[in-house]
């Protein structure tokens, strides 16, 4: 099967980009100095520079299943890596989204495939608030609590990373964020934990955890 469209949507975009900034490949291939890393969810609905407004080479991005990070994947702390002593980043946010199949999927115990073994650490997460998962009425809003809670625990193992320390205890800015973008209306929900250095970590941690688990209580 051809995807000639493809090649057609992709001589638009290219025009379009051309016409409303000319020049702007040009410059494009000479330098790549984003400010931003994304470490986002597969998805293909959550396209991340143009969710924040952003041009081609303004944001660094790395996707997975359910925005996972983890001290044995090499892909992403070698993107994490890369973006922080190469690119020079200044934030880097993790990004679920509600609706997200691999949460739900860890919620529900659900088999798919090998895919299993990564939702494992997504479960994990559910398993260690449970207890309270299980006081959220069942459905949506307990998918979003656990989507929200797995990207609090994810924004949490960035900040233990090697390279991460490592920038801060040099004196480089980094600053870790935990968002989670709303498929159904196009909107970032900022869940407040923005971590600068390690100091900061385990109570920007707790007092995120404390306001998600308030909220939901002030919504039942």
């Amino acid at each position: 099967m051809k995807l000639d469209h493809l090649f057609d949507n992709n001589r638009a975009w290219a025009r379009d980009i051309e016409q409303r900034t000319p020049g702007f490949f040009s410059r494009l291939q000479k330098q790549q100095s984003p400010e931003y890393l994304w470490i986002g969810c597969s998805d293909s609905r959550v396209p991340a520079n143009e969710i924040c407004g952003l041009l081609p080479g303004e944001m660094f991005v790395h996707r997975n299943v359910a925005n996972v990070v983890v001290h044995s994947d090499l892909n992403c702390l070698s993107v994490v890596e890369f973006a922080i002593d190469m690119l020079k980043v200044k934030h880097i946010m993790v990004v679920g989204h509600y609706g997200c199949g691999g949460v739900r999927a860890a919620m529900d115990d659900m088999r798919i495939g090998i895919v299993d073994n990564w939702i494992r650490h997504v479960k994990d997460v559910r398993n260690q608030h449970l207890d309270w998962l299980m006081t959220v009425p069942e459905g949506d809003h307990r998918y979003n609590a656990l989507c929200e809670l797995n990207v609090l625990q994810q924004a949490y193992n960035i900040c233990q990373t090697t390279m991460v320390h490592e920038a801060w205890a040099r004196g480089q800015e980094v600053v870790v964020h935990g968002w989670v973008y709303g498929i159904h209306n196009g909107l970032i929900n900022d869940l407040r934990m923005s971590v600068a250095a390690p100091e900061g970590l385990a109570q920007a941690y707790a007092d995120a955890i404390d306001k998600l688990k308030q909220r939901y209580a002030d919504e039942a």
